[in-house]
């Protein structure tokens, strides 16, 4: 049985408001770019260049965002975030030129960053450390879910294609902001950390060079992201003979994937032991998917390429379900108690990398390296994949005192 509706109480509180961001992200995702471009009158380099700084932006503001929700409390920090996107999103509609994009651009992704990271922290101190990435998985769900219909709506924005119909969009994504922050509104407060002891560093986490070691990786791993959502797209159109379709069915087989298995998945992780032993298999397998998608450029039919494509997507999809649920719990696991933001802030600092560098990076290496590149790319998860399990031995060996109970097991070859 697919079980897709998080327990009653703190879950199912954070999953609506993962839903309704999410409906409101995915109009935005669909038609931002286009509505930048025809509607405000920048050029597609403008649009891109105003993009890649802001998420630049984002990648930078991840630790202090940690830090705010560490000291001034998780749930108040995401609720004045949640507010200020909104408030970021009517300013879009206002740019007049191109600097006003850039700083617009800057103070969106910074507060998405923020966001994802508070709401993380929220989730540490209000639920049991052993349904943390259970409860995740249920947010995962719950936003895949949300971007599918949101998408939808972006969609009808772009058919409709007038200033008024991006208008509404990016109204109802502000709109979905200011809902989630009332949902947020209804859990419980989460108290602040106390302040630092005279002589520890502020920055606790960029002098933990174990929790270094397991994040960097983690970001490697993290380049599935631009992999699937960039490289994919642009090979089947560019690479394949597989019908332009298929760039939809790609999408639509992760995500219904994502919403019906994850939670299922996320169950089989019950300690920083399982969760490394689960991403050296997701290497495995990500680099065994980069190897079918290598396999669709052969050929001239179409079906053999199509064929090619889902069965990567499936492939790819389950990757990335093993390699989330034990990334999850190895970032809340790995924290210390009282710097649960920070840490997360630095987690998360992962998946900010790999969207301003990944597209680059990987479009240079894929589209113009054909097969080959797509093999170098799988050996590159493979290799991430199989360091995780010593990385995190490492990192479960007490310096001090463990970071939590999380710890006790050991990590296996």
């Amino acid at each position: 049985m697919i079980d897709m509706l998080p327990p009653r109480g703190v879950p199912r509180v954070l999953a609506v408001a993962q839903l309704t961001n999410s409906l409101g992200d995915g109009a935005y995702f669909v038609c931002s770019v286009v509505y930048f471009t025809h509607i405000v009158g920048l050029s597609p380099t403008q649009t891109g260049l105003g993009l890649t700084l802001g998420w630049g932006a984002g990648f930078l503001a991840g630790i202090p965002f940690g830090q705010l929700a560490d000291r001034f409390g998780p749930r108040g920090t995401s609720i004045a975030v949640a507010l200020l996107i909104a408030a970021t999103l009517g300013a879009f509609l206002l740019v007049p030129s191109f600097p006003w994009f850039v700083l617009a651009a800057c103070a969106y992704a910074c507060l998405q960053t923020g966001f994802g990271i508070t709401r993380q922290t929220l989730l540490a101190g209000l639920v049991a450390a052993e349904e943390r990435t259970r409860t995740r998985a249920y947010l995962q769900a719950a936003g895949n879910g949300g971007m599918a219909v949101g998408a939808a709506l972006g969609g009808l924005a772009l058919t409709v294609g007038t200033a008024t119909s991006y208008h509404v969009a990016f109204a109802v994504d502000a709109l979905c902001f200011l809902i989630a922050a009332a949902v947020l509104s209804r859990l419980p407060s989460v108290a602040p950390s106390p302040r630092r002891a005279g002589g520890e560093p502020r920055l606790a986490v960029l002098r933990d060079r174990r929790y270094t070691v397991v994040a960097a990786l983690n970001m490697v791993m993290m380049l599935y992201m631009p992999m699937l959502s960039v490289v994919v797209p642009l090979w089947i159109a560019e690479r394949t003979h597989a019908p332009r379709w298929m760039v939809s069915a790609v999408l639509v087989v992760n995500t219904i994937s994502v919403m019906a298995f994850q939670v299922r998945m996320a169950r089989r992780i019950s300690s920083l032991a399982v969760a490394a032993r689960s991403i050296r298999w997701a290497g495995a397998v990500m680099g065994l998917a980069c190897a079918v998608f290598a396999l669709s450029a052969y050929g001239t039919s179409a079906w053999p390429a199509a064929a090619a494509l889902l069965a990567g997507a499936l492939i790819q999809v389950f990757a990335e379900m093993m390699l989330v649920s034990g990334g999850w719990e190895l970032s809340f696991g790995l924290a210390p108690d009282g710097k649960t933001g920070q840490y997360q802030g630095f987690f998360s600092m992962g998946i900010a990398v790999a969207r301003m560098l990944g597209p680059l990076l990987l479009t240079t290496l894929i589209l113009n390296g054909g097969p080959a590149g797509w093999l170098v790319l799988g050996l590159a998860f493979a290799a991430a994949g199989a360091a995780m399990v010593p990385a995190v031995r490492w990192a479960t060996v007490p310096v001090q005192a463990p970071a939590t109970a999380a710890v006790s097991e050991p990590v296996s070859p």
